[in-house]
């Protein structure tokens, strides 16, 4: 047990979820080249890539082509030297990678590739190429990019054989662009930039420490600690006072263990964590013991010793005394507020040091403010309910919402490693039970150890115990195929519904060519909707298979819109006047891309335009090339992407009254 209560302790600093980010441009590889001269006919060309924390770059070798494209070197043939065998790299991993479902070999922090030469002459001369190489981070995938490569031997000067290629701009690329500006949408609708969610965060925090007081270990604390204060000096002020710094020292402890998240503000660390199988599958059973714990089976405490030095120091006098008062209330409350803290945490680590530090000072205060609000007006303690055996049900209750809250953590490994163990179904009737038992205890035909005899059902009880009924018939038909209604408020929880038993629907546009689409768009008159995507992008493929094929969003794609799909990783060659090379600069440094393939044209489309590379990305413009609303990426929430669509719709029909055309047609596919 002193081990169990050890792990639980640890929990408290590392419970994590899920993710989100806002649009940008990622830029995370630094590229360097050298020339390694063995002798005067031998030399090593070196190429070596440093790569920010959290990304991924893929090795010359991967074991299937159904998945990423490998990295490939290649180098422009002359007579002045000869390839010595086959470019290698340095060490790399293999691991099992849950963006393309299959164990795949890649390069963390850094990559070092070595082609070998001999050179046939002692001229100087230049060798120019290119390396391909596709880079991913947990969350997506970048569009294949081509980098030029240019190693100057024998003291060459790098301007000899410098590139004859033209030099485009993006009107070339995608002619008759039109003029954007992306900080002035006909709505707001979409991501916003750079907003907060401090505000909520905190508030959720709050929300459980109002939990947390209902508890057992917390709630009969409130009356005997408030009388102490106010009854134990002679000074009645003196004794609000007190209590007031009380509450306030519980809100600090809690703030405090925030702290140590703080010195690491690298946010991938978190994003490990949160994508770690066996730590969700650690958080999975803590989550399960704790629930089993609320049932009454046995009792969960920190390490007695501990608790008891901090009360033997709440008698120190003064502020001291206080504060490990609040100390001593924060420890022995534990077993009932630790869940509740650690469930708190879950939907906040997700985004960095500060939104914990929220959650937790919002846990804090809501855990403190009684102590000090029953201080000040002590007649309000009058009617709080009497402590007793609803205090139990408290837990029970708890402890059914823990084991509810256990199956997401399985979840997220299930579906990192693909066992198959919790497919949507699967979660949907394992809910179901939960729900049918919360019910039934609620109800009182089933019992718990501690329990006390149920006299009469309470108005409350009843109502609550009806909610969780209702709230389980609503759960219950996400096991069927052809579910009567949508689980949009579950979203989030819940496997994606392409992780089902059964086979999933899904769609692509029509268009798949910008100026096409365009003109599609002139021609009926509605709004175009740009979906920059790529063939070897998963969430892509999940927004087209649980969130397209839902009828409401099917619907809409194809009455209210012109779809076009642009993927930016099609490696089909560009006619010849249309390719070049494209200029652009990235903190003030200019670099150039070459345009060779439809994929090139829509990746610096989507990048110089939208100022944005990461797929799939979501761009609403009117028929004119304005744009109707802020671009968005992933967006697995079916009611949020509604809304989305609902704006531009709407956004459009204000600014234009007339008649549109019939629909362009849909392509459905079969998975």
């Amino acid at each position: 047990m002193k081990m169990l209560n050890r792990i639980l302790i640890v929990f408290l600093f590392v419970i994590t979820s899920l993710f989100s980010a806002n649009a940008q441009i990622y830029d995370p590889i630094t590229w360097s080249y050298e020339v390694n001269k063995i002798s005067d006919t031998e030399a090593d060309l070196i190429i070596k890539a440093e790569i920010e924390r959290g990304w991924h770059l893929y090795a010359l070798n991967l074991p299937s082509l159904e998945g990423p494209e490998p990295t490939t070197i290649s180098l422009i043939p002359s007579e002045e030297y000869e390839l010595i065998g086959d470019p290698s790299e340095g060490e790399f991993k293999t691991e099992y990678d849950a963006n393309f479902s299959m164990d795949l070999n890649y390069h963390e922090k850094e990559a070092v590739f070595t082609q070998k030469i001999k050179i046939n002459t002692t001229s100087p001369f230049i060798i120019k190429g290119m390396i391909a190489c596709m880079i991913c981070n947990e969350e997506m995938c970048l569009p294949p990019d081509e980098i030029d490569l240019t190693f100057s031997i024998n003291n060459a000067s790098s301007q000899i054989n410098e590139s004859a290629d033209e030099v485009i701009d993006i009107s070339k690329i995608v002619p008759n662009l039109p003029q954007l500006d992306l900080e002035k949408p006909l709505s707001n609708c979409g991501e916003k930039k750079e907003i907060s969610n401090i505000w909520l965060v905190f508030l959720f925090g709050f929300l459980g420490g109002l939990i947390a007081l209902l508890t057992p270990c917390v709630f009969p604390m409130i009356p005997l600690t408030v009388s102490f204060f106010t009854k134990g000096g002679k000074d009645g002020s003196k004794g609000v006072g007190r209590a007031v710094l009380y509450g306030f020292f519980i809100f600090l402890i809690y703030a405090i263990l925030s702290v140590p998240f703080h010195f690491n503000t690298d946010p991938e660390v978190l994003n490990e964590i949160a994508t770690s199988v066996w730590l969700n599958v650690i958080f999975f059973v803590v989550f399960v013991v704790f629930a089993i714990s609320f049932f009454g089976v046995f009792e969960i405490t920190l390490p007695s010793g501990l608790a008891n030095k901090a009360d033997s120091a709440s008698n120190t006098g003064g502020i001291l005394g206080i504060f490990f008062m609040a100390l001593t209330l924060a420890l022995v409350s534990f077993s009932c507020t630790g869940p509740i803290l650690g469930t708190v945490l879950g939907n906040s680590l997700k985004n960095g040091p500060w939104p914990i530090s929220a959650a937790m000072s919002g846990f804090g205060i809501a855990l403190g403010l009684p102590f000090a609000l029953f201080a000040m007006f002590p007649s309000f303690m009058n009617k709080l309910p009497q402590s007793g055996g609803w205090l139990n049900s408290v837990k029970v209750v708890l402890g059914f919402v823990e084991l509810a809250l256990a199956l997401k953590f399985l979840s997220n490994a299930d579906l990192v490693e693909q066992w198959g163990l919790i497919h949507r179904e699967t979660f949907f009737l394992i809910w179901t039970i939960i729900g049918v038992g919360l019910s039934l205890y609620l109800f009182g035909i089933i019992k718990f150890p501690h329990d006390s005899p149920i006299v009469k059902l309470s108005k409350f009880r009843m109502l609550f115990a009806l909610t969780i009924a209702l709230f389980t018939i609503y759960v219950a038909p996400g096991v069927l195929k052809d579910s009567p209604w949508n689980h949009n408020l579950l979203s989030g929880f819940p496997p994606p519904a392409f992780y089902s038993w059964y086979e999933t629907e899904t769609f692509h546009a029509e268009f798949t060519d910008f100026e096409e689409a365009l003109a599609e768009s002139k021609r009926v008159n509605k709004p175009l909707l740009v979906d920059f995507t790529g063939w070897a992008c998963v969430n892509c493929r999940k927004m087209e298979e649980s969130v397209w094929s839902v009828e409401s969003v099917k619907e809409k794609l194809e009455n209210d819109f012109v779809l076009v799909s642009l993927y930016v990783d099609d490696k089909v060659e560009l006619p010849e006047e249309q390719q070049g090379v494209f200029e652009y600069e990235v903190n003030g440094e200019v670099k150039k891309k070459n345009i060779k393939t439809i994929g090139n044209k829509w990746s610096t489309f989507q990048t110089q335009v939208f100022n944005n590379n990461s797929q799939p990305y979501y761009v609403m413009l009117s028929p004119e090339g304005d744009l109707l609303a802020n671009p968005v990426g992933y967006m697995p929430d079916v009611e949020e992407y509604t809304k989305y669509l609902d704006c531009g719709i709407s956004t459009f029909q204000e600014n234009n009254k007339v008649e549109s055309a019939p629909a362009f047609k849909v392509n459905f596919l079969k998975r």
